[in-house]
């Protein structure tokens, strides 16, 4: 239990059932990003794909990836954290729901444009332990409830033993970033975009990182 100013929320282990609810949150993270590699036209849109995989359970976008805050019996938090060994379990997962949720007609474009937003916002690597997905329901903001999410997501990262933390935030986010600084974290560099398409534009992304002794 994790007191959030007046706000009392509960962290714990996300489950599929999860997904309406969580499903919206993780999108609202980085909407732009997702909508450019997941919306097709004639597919739905990009939570379309992101419902299928949350439920599915695997690889970066599944239930099993993620903790979810709860308020009162409603999931107003979500976040993940993971590290660098991931890296071919999650592309492997990707690649098959991908392929099952659009097809072989459109899953290859799905993934060139997830590999372009890879050059703007990287996955980890080595010993990185990568916090992503970050969201809090817009009427609870300000409550400290992402604080508490983060701090939450630290004591997991401790808990495996990992050091240098690190996550991505948009340059059109500076409330974000300015929580994260505020956290610890400070900005090791920054990627300009110039990805865009008709469902979405990718923004420019400030890589941020911290040390847990």
């Amino acid at each position: 239990m994790h007191q959030a100013g007046d706000t009392a929320v509960q962290f714990r282990q996300a489950a599929a059932e999860d997904a309406p609810q969580a499903v919206p949150l993780i999108h609202s993270s980085g909407p732009g990003a997702f909508d450019y590699v997941f919306a097709v036209p004639g597919h739905g849109d990009a939570q379309a794909f992101l419902r299928q995989a949350f439920v599915d359970g695997a690889g970066e976008f599944g239930w099993r990836n993620h903790v979810v805050g709860e308020l009162d019996g409603a999931v107003v938090a979500v976040g993940a954290g993971f590290g660098g060994d991931t890296k071919w379990p999650f592309t492997l997962a990707a690649a098959r729901q991908i392929l099952g949720h659009y097809g072989w007609r459109h899953a290859g474009g799905v993934i060139v444009r997830g590999l372009r937003v890879e050059t703007v916002i990287p996955p980890p690597t080595g010993a990185m332990h990568y916090l992503a997905h970050l969201a809090v329901t817009p009427t609870l903001r300000g409550h400290g409830i992402g604080q508490a999410l983060i701090h939450h997501l630290l004591a997991q990262a401790r808990e495996l033993g990992r050091q240098q933390i690190v996550l991505d935030v948009a340059s059109s986010n500076p409330a974000a970033e300015r929580l994260y600084a505020r956290l610890g974290f400070e900005v090791s560099g920054e990627r300009a975009s110039r990805l865009v398409n008709a469902q979405g534009r990718v923004p420019d992304h400030r890589r941020m990182q911290c040390r847990l002794d």
